[in-house]
């Protein structure tokens, strides 16, 4: 018996994103994301890292079609889910998606809550809006969310104020809003920033647990490779608005193949390193050495290379984007120059099903 490949929940295809420019009139467009490509599966967490500014947020954000337009603009691109193109869809119907189907966890709880109104009224805005319950029946599943999140007498909470909540109380609460709906895809957007350690382990504990009993997938914005190392399933490296590096979580720490992936490696600090300084990421990506073909290949692949000078180029494709995410392994992909051997060979966008939890279950 043959059985079809499984099908992802989310599938971003070449997605492009750009914003006005505030400078001169005729000034060019900020390309904030150019090109992204990732899959998100069922109960699988898909980490998506990088520095400020590299369009992380931006994509999560077009998902839920979040971005103004104008100043913002969907330049191309796809983004499928549940087998319906997000970015051609009408408002009205994205209004069923947002929140229902689709939730996010924004950066910032205390600026995400309205301050004039209950934590009670907030979470039950959301429910009813998704669901055709009474207000009766939405509050005793608002209530069911806050209990679900592991906050200490919900039925009590439910008429407090944000204030009236601590960070990681309100973090919870954030949570407990996004995931009231019992979305399919959860965007979690820095959920544990400026918390500390312990509720930090407790925040994203309560995601492993709510993903796993309700088959829901994540996308995971995050600096932190830490959280990274104990929660994704699959890591997406995003620098400069594309998708450098792709590839299951234990391959990726295992090698770091991509120049900015090996930065983001060398800028952390290690328990047995005695240095006076730590490297930061442009003492890697500005080291000539860095740019050399890519381990393991015999096909000439070079690793992309954003900083080095026009003259040292390899020669690329006319009139297409120079950069291209390649398949260098059956589960890795790196960005390369689009030199003439990359071209020669066709490559598939990301799509990875493995999920480190059913690793654990099935040994």
């Amino acid at each position: 018996m043959v059985h079809e490949p499984e099908r992802p929940l989310l599938d971003v295809a070449d997605l492009a994103v750009s914003f006005d420019n505030s400078g001169a009139p005729d000034a060019p467009r900020v390309q904030a994301v150019a090109g992204v490509n990732l899959t998100v599966f069922p109960r699988q967490t898909l980490a998506v890292v990088g520095e400020s500014g590299c369009g992380k947020s931006v994509t999560a954000m077009s998902t839920m079609q979040l971005i103004p337009t104008p100043p913002g603009r969907y330049d191309r691109g796809s983004i499928i889910f549940q087998g319906r193109d997000v970015l051609s869809l009408s408002e009205h119907e994205m209004l069923s998606i947002r929140g229902g189907k689709i939730a996010m966890i924004f950066q910032e709880p205390m600026t995400s809550l309205n301050p004039v109104y209950t934590i009670g009224d907030q979470i039950m805005e959301a429910v009813m809006l998704h669901q055709k319950v009474s207000p009766r029946e939405a509050f005793e599943l608002s209530v069911k969310s806050l209990e679900d999140v592991g906050l200490a007498k919900p039925r009590e909470r439910m008429e407090g104020y944000p204030h009236q909540f601590s960070g990681g109380e309100r973090q919870r609460v954030m949570i407990a809003m996004a995931l009231g709906c019992r979305p399919a895809l959860l965007l979690a957007d820095e959920p544990t920033t400026a918390l500390d350690v312990t509720i930090q382990a407790q925040i994203l504990e309560l995601l492993r647990e709510l993903q796993v009993s309700r088959g829901m997938g994540i996308m995971l914005i995050t600096h932190n490779l830490g959280v990274v190392a104990e929660n994704a399933d699959v890591v997406c490296v995003m620098y400069a608005g594309r998708v450098v590096e792709y590839a299951p979580i234990f391959d990726l720490f295992d090698r770091p193949m991509h120049p900015y992936t090996r930065a983001l490696f060398a800028s952390i600090p290690g328990v047995r390193d005695a240095k006076h300084r730590l490297t930061t990421v442009d003492e890697v990506v500005n080291d000539p050495a860095q740019f050399r073909k890519l381990p393991g290949s015999d096909r000439g692949v070079i690793a992309w290379w954003p900083f080095t000078p026009e003259s040292e180029r390899p020669r690329v494709v006319a009139g297409r984007d120079e950069y291209a995410l390649h398949q260098i392994e059956p589960e890795r992909w790196v960005a390369c120059w689009r030199t003439p051997e990359v071209e020669a060979k066709s490559s598939p966008r990301p799509s990875l099903t493995f999920r480190r939890h059913e690793m654990t279950v099935s040994a």
